[in-house]
């Protein structure tokens, strides 16, 4: 019977290997074709959507700009280049061109000099070289069989051995037979390091070949170059076809060529991996890796199978291996890997360990990761969070158990679990969405900005340091182990995993150390949704380009889009989505309505620092409640309940001058105290709440770091803070002082309000330890201990309690009490109640309605 593999031919067929697998091919990791394990350059998606009028010209047939870009590059003269479409076009142009009778290839090499050589009739002869000398070449042996009627072939690196010759040699033995051709194979070339080229001392009797190809992974492109005498050049012009080159494939060619950082990446990034992988391989027994210096190894099967069974077992799962049984000098048991990235050759290396150790019975096929599915944005405030909360509700309604998972979040807004850790809130919100506790698996990394430079990390609920970007970004390795530890950990308890991205996957600027979005889909093997913001304007544009600038690996786990926030009648996008998905290449797969008082916590700050904040119309009489906007707010969603009552106006502000006649004023959480107090006493607020406590009766409430602020000093003898000074006179409302301190308080707390003997619950988040000199207490936790103080009058009130105003008696006995003070009639009862669930269940069924949710289940084969 013929091998499966063999009537291949070349290695990269992976819609047969796929079939033969029952797997999609974007489900096989193919090391059996040898492109750059970096992939191709960052710059090349958008690139070619900007050069796609191209397309509508017909090319330059003499690719006379990308033959000048490569003669510059490498410093020889455009007569002496030919450009064609890949180099193994050019392969067989040569062989036509040299006319010659003979052909002489070293075995094992490249089977294409073979078929070359048969397509003009040429003789073809072998030069066997020594598995014993890891089928280096035998220049001698070589001198002795060439005459003047042959072409000799010399890959340099060779395939599939991956050695380079010695060019110094090789030189020397063409110089003595002028009259015989040599082919130079140099498609592998940029992968080697201390490369002896033959591009531009090469003798007159010489044809080089040149690939980009493989170089810059542009497979689907191809583009190749050869290096010869003008005479040479000419001869092969006469015989090339007309417009072999397309013009995409000139653009891209002369742009590649300038990127020299990018092969200088290649050649590191190669010799690491290879050189680990074939460490990875020749560790297995039974296994004997010949290691050259190119991007891919010869391997040869010891124990006793062949490897072409030992292929079946790899594509069983998932790996796809380029077997060499039809390489001339080779046979059943060597077969040929790709060096690709350091998680595929540790999963090629796992692979083969469990083949080898289960030769006689079938392998299975590897178990895939629990099913995922990931929400991305164009952009920040995209709506990500609200979405990935409602598919978590979906889910849980239709019977799955699911889980959200954000790997990294920057936020100020933060919830402290059961177990006493941080993590974010909008993650906090998505577990109840699931209906399970929040753990802090679902967010292993926050990180809370202090300055504009800096922040303070928090790995699986506990702060860790306090950093500048630039050496968080160090730590990226690290940091990337701790979010996969937590993501599978996270996933094995669960039938689904929702996942959030952050900001846009499309920012260059990120893209090298991204923990959160397309690195952790790949990981997860996700399924991405792309979810754009209509309401903003150019949605379409947005998924366009963001689709542009990414890499194609990238592009592929893209199964689709999601436009949100639509004003008006569905009917009118009709239209276009059709259009669009045609260009796009995916379907628009829903298009959520604007949600109006939806009543969930925010993720960020962006609507709390709008000038609309808590707007809405108010029938009747209501208390005024102004909010102080920080620079460094946090948990700003203690406002939140606020905002739903019908007799409260809230609003923000950030100037004195914005104060106006309020009934309370409000200091929120901050994550640089020191800073935001010194910010407020500079721009006038430290008279002006004086002023306001003295001359009216309006209350002044301060919640963590604003509570801290109400007092005499905040000291910073550790400069945890701020390294301009140790203490800051505080605004002098309430007999406190406080220091801060390393160690971070991080408790979830119940107790009571003591004036109004109402239940107060919610969290406590901060660093600083509050002597209360002579201030009343006002909240107790159920341990006795005091987390709140008021003046005497209660005028001036503060608690390290986030979350205080959730309860709902609480809340309402608050803004009675204002009703009073203001001369209105008090309500006595709750009117408002602060319930996540009903809202949690509206967007649901929004989503659920505006979605293709059958779309979405069958992306995550669960049915």
């Amino acid at each position: 019977m013929v091998n499966f593999f063999y009537e291949l031919g070349h290695g990269g067929d992976l819609i047969r290997l796929g079939q033969r697998a029952n797997l999609r091919p974007s489900e096989l990791v193919d090391f059996s074709t040898n492109l750059n394990p970096l992939g191709p350059p960052r710059w090349l998606p958008s690139f070619l959507a900007a050069k796609l009028d191209a397309i509508i010209r017909y090319p330059d047939p003499d690719c006379a700009k990308l033959v000048q870009a490569i003669a510059d590059r490498f410093d020889v003269r455009p007569d002496q280049v030919l450009v064609g479409n890949g180099s193994t076009e050019l392969l067989y142009t040569a062989v036509r061109a040299l006319k010659k009778t003979r052909a002489l290839i070293p075995a094992p090499s490249y089977i294409d000099y073979g078929r070359a050589a048969a397509a003009v009739n040429l003789a073809v002869d072998y030069l066997p070289l020594a598995e014993k000398r890891g089928f280096a070449l035998d220049l001698d042996a070589l001198a002795e069989a060439i005459d003047p009627h042959t072409v000799v072939f010399i890959g340099h690196p060779a395939n599939p051995t991956g050695l380079l010759c010695d060019s110094e040699q090789l030189r020397q033995v063409m110089k003595r037979h002028p009259q015989t051709a040599f082919v130079i194979d140099e498609a592998f070339i940029d992968f080697t390091t201390g490369q002896q080229s033959f591009r531009q001392q090469r003798p007159a009797n010489a044809v080089v070949l040149y690939s980009l190809t493989k170089t810059f992974a542009i497979a689907g492109l191809r583009l190749g170059c050869a290096f010869a005498a003008p005479s040479m050049i000419d001869a092969l012009r006469r015989i090339t076809p007309p417009w072999s080159v397309n013009g995409l494939a000139q653009l891209v060619g002369i742009r590649a060529l300038a990127d020299t950082d990018y092969l200088e990446r290649t050649r590191q990034f190669t010799k690491e991996q290879r050189s680990e992988l074939a460490q990875g391989i020749g560790a297995i027994p039974g296994f004997e890796v010949f290691e050259g210096q190119a991007n891919y190894l010869l391997v040869k099967c010891t124990a006793g199978f062949t490897a072409g069974k030992l292929a079946d077992r790899l594509l069983a799962r998932g790996l796809a291996v380029r077997l060499c049984d039809n390489y001339e000098g080779l046979d059943n048991r060597f077969f040929r890997v790709a060096v690709r990235t350091p998680a595929e050759n540790e999963h090629l290396v796992t692979g083969l360990r469990r083949a080898a150790d289960t030769t006689t019975a079938p392998l299975n096929k590897r178990a895939k990761k629990k099913p995922a599915i990931m929400i991305q944005g164009v952009s920040s405030n995209a709506g990500k969070s609200v979405l990935v909360a409602a598919l978590c509700r979906i889910l849980h309604q239709d019977g799955i158990r699911v889980a959200p998972f954000k790997a990294q979040n920057m936020s100020l807004n933060s919830h402290v679990t059961r177990n006493g850790e941080e993590m974010g809130r909008a993650q906090a919100l998505q577990a109840r969405a699931c209906r399970v506790p929040a753990d802090v698996r679902m967010n292993p990394i926050l990180l809370k900005p202090h300055t504009d430079k800096g922040s303070q990390v928090i790995v699986n609920g506990k702060p860790i340091a306090t950093v500048p970007f630039d050496q968080y970004a160090d730590q990226h390795a690290e940091m990337k182990r701790i979010t996969r530890r937590a993501y599978d950990s996270l996933s094995s308890e669960f039938d689904v995993v929702v996942i959030e991205g952050a900001g846009s996957p499309a920012e260059f600027n990120l893209r090298s150390r991204d923990l959160v979005n397309m690195e952790t889909a790949r990981y997860a093997e996700a399924t991405v949704l792309l979810v754009g913001d209509i309401d903003r304007g150019g949605v379409f544009a947005s998924f366009l380009g963001t689709m542009a600038l990414l890499a194609p690996w990238e592009q592929q786990l893209v199964r689709g889009f999601v436009i949100n926030r639509f004003r008006g009648q569905r009917r009118f996008l009709t239209d276009a989505i059709d259009p669009f998905a045609s260009l796009a290449g995916r379907p628009i797969l829903g298009v959520i309505p604007y949600i109006r008082d939806l009543g969930l916590p925010e993720e960020d700050s962006v609507g709390f620092k709008t000038d609309g904040f808590g707007d809405r119309r108010i029938d009747g009489e209501a208390v005024d409640i102004a909010v102080i906007d920080l620079p460094h707010v946090s948990n700003f969603t203690d406002f939140d309940p606020l905002r739903e009552e019908p007799d409260v106006r809230l609003r923000t502000m950030r100037t004195p001058d914005q104060l106006g006649h309020p009934d309370a004023v409000v200091i929120p959480g901050s994550k640089n105290t020191m800073a935001d107090l010194r910010h407020l006493c500079d721009i006038g607020w430290k008279e002006a709440l004086r002023q306001l406590a003295d001359k009216t009766d309006a209350w002044i409430v301060g919640i963590c770091a604003g509570f801290q602020m109400l007092g005499t000093a905040v000291t910073d003898p550790t400069g945890l803070e701020s390294a301009r000074e140790t203490e800051q006179p505080g605004l002098g409302l309430l007999p406190v002082r406080t220091r801060m301190h390393p160690d971070k308080t991080l408790i979830r707390s119940q107790g009571v309000h003591l004036p109004s003997q109402h239940p107060v619950e919610g969290y406590e988040i901060h660093h600083g330890l509050t002597d209360q000199i002579d201030a009343q207490p006002a909240f107790v936790r159920e341990d006795g201990a005091v987390v709140g103080v008021s003046s005497t009058d209660g005028q001036i009130l503060g608690t390290y309690l986030h979350g205080v105003f959730d309860r709902d008696q609480f809340r309402r006995w608050f803004i009675d009490a204002l009703r009073r003070r203001r001369g209105l009639a008090p309500l006595d009862r709750v009117v408002a109640r602060y319930d996540l669930e009903p809202p949690l269940d509206r967007l649901a069924q929004v989503v659920r309605e505006a979605l293709d949710m059958a779309a979405i289940y069958r992306a995550l084969g669960v049915q």
